[in-house]
């Protein structure tokens, strides 16, 4: 049971993010008509100049959504198979048995057993996913790094497979979504990001995504602040990166607003068809980049929280959080964004340790969603 939005409880819920850690966030929630939005704190510590609701912030893994529905598209109208081998799409990229064995569900889902490519493309996380052995270096070696994200891919396929393909759990993969941005060139004949661009985000009536077109965010937004596990102090601004390391499994920048409107449209079957919407909301049991285990279906992830389910998606880039949900029924919705990120330091063990904005967070998120 869902109360009715409560502003002054909302907005004691984001204050308190921010004075537990966070710069600054700023968010949106809706309810059927009714739309709150708010911010907290500052989108550049050295001017304190504020963050606002309707800043434009790198969303990460949100992106993966996008990418899902868009491939799902294709599935709709049959020019790709669900389950259908990779192998028939794109043989020079994942040859040989592996192609014949991971399918296009497989990689949407993170099911395909794929290394991910990220240690191996930035030296310094040779030791990903445990955040001990990882350094945070390579975040500045490779600020305005181009990458061909077929390069990429080759590194992630020829890496040791995390299982068999299918097999569970699963292992969230970029490299799955990089394939996925391959496949959509293959049958579409243009790039990934020109198709989401014109059949998702346009689709959509999105006015403030778009991937970028440079290391810079253009409009008006925040800096974002990398800690890396303790390990950068005081935190460092990564505002302007070249998202090329990412591309369609990341690399998108958007609005709250704008979100919201997504998942909404999304979830009423106006994206994709009800029957690749329902397929979306099929998981399986993967292994978060957290090391966490979770349930994923195809580009959404379920949340539960005391009001029932809530269907979403979160990301994160270097310095930049995401986190987007939507109730089952499509009538309550989230998006909330964070210019903080990694700010759990290390236990001896190597583990993260708990930290205020962890709690915070949480309480936002149920304050916004359940009340």
């Amino acid at each position: 049971m869902r109360n009715p939005l409560d502003p002054a409880e909302l907005n004691t819920a984001i204050e308190n993010v921010h004075r537990a850690g966070v710069p600054g966030l700023f968010a949106e929630v809706r309810d059927g008509d009714h739309v709150w939005r708010g911010a907290a704190g500052v989108a550049d510590l050295a001017t304190g100049r504020p963050v606002t609701a309707d800043m434009r912030y790198r969303i990460g893994s949100i992106t993966k959504t996008f990418t899902a529905a868009a491939v799902l598209q294709q599935v709709d109208g049959g020019q790709i198979g669900l389950d259908a081998p990779i192998g028939r799409y794109l043989p020079e990229l994942v040859p040989g048995e592996r192609g014949d064995a991971i399918t296009v569900r497989m990689l949407i889902g993170h099911t395909s057993g794929l290394a991910e490519y990220l240690p191996y493309a930035y030296p310094s996380f040779r030791g990903f996913p445990d955040p001990a052995k990882c350094g945070p270096q390579s975040l500045d070696d490779h600020r305005l790094t181009r990458f061909d994200p077929v390069e990429l891919i080759g590194m992630g396929v020829t890496a040791p497979a995390a299982n068999a393909p299918g097999g569970t759990p699963g292992l969230y993969s970029n490299t799955n979504y990089l394939l996925l941005g391959q496949l959509l060139e293959r049958v579409t004949g243009v790039t990934a990001e020109k198709y989401i661009t014109q059949n998702v985000i346009e689709r959509a009536g999105l006015h403030g995504t778009a991937f970028p077109g440079g290391p810079e965010i253009d409009g008006p937004h925040s800096l974002a602040y990398e800690a890396f596990f303790g390990k950068i102090d005081p935190p460092r601004d990564y505002s302007v990166y070249d998202m090329s390391y990412a591309g369609p499994s990341a690399s998108l920048v958007s609005t709250v607003a704008d979100l919201n409107r997504f998942f909404g449209l999304l979830l009423a079957g106006e994206i994709v068809h009800p029957s690749s919407l329902a397929q979306m909301r099929r998981t399986a049991t993967i292994v978060s980049q957290e090391g966490k285990t979770i349930e994923y279906g195809l580009g959404l992830y379920p949340t539960e929280l005391p009001g029932g389910v809530f269907w979403g998606h979160g990301g994160t880039t270097w310095g930049s959080g995401a986190l987007s949900m939507i109730s089952e029924d499509g009538g309550r919705r989230l998006s909330v964004a964070v210019n903080l990120q990694r700010w759990n330091r290390l236990d001896p063990s190597g583990r993260p340790q708990p930290h205020p904005i962890d709690e915070a967070l949480a309480t936002f998120c149920r304050v916004a969603m359940v009340g």
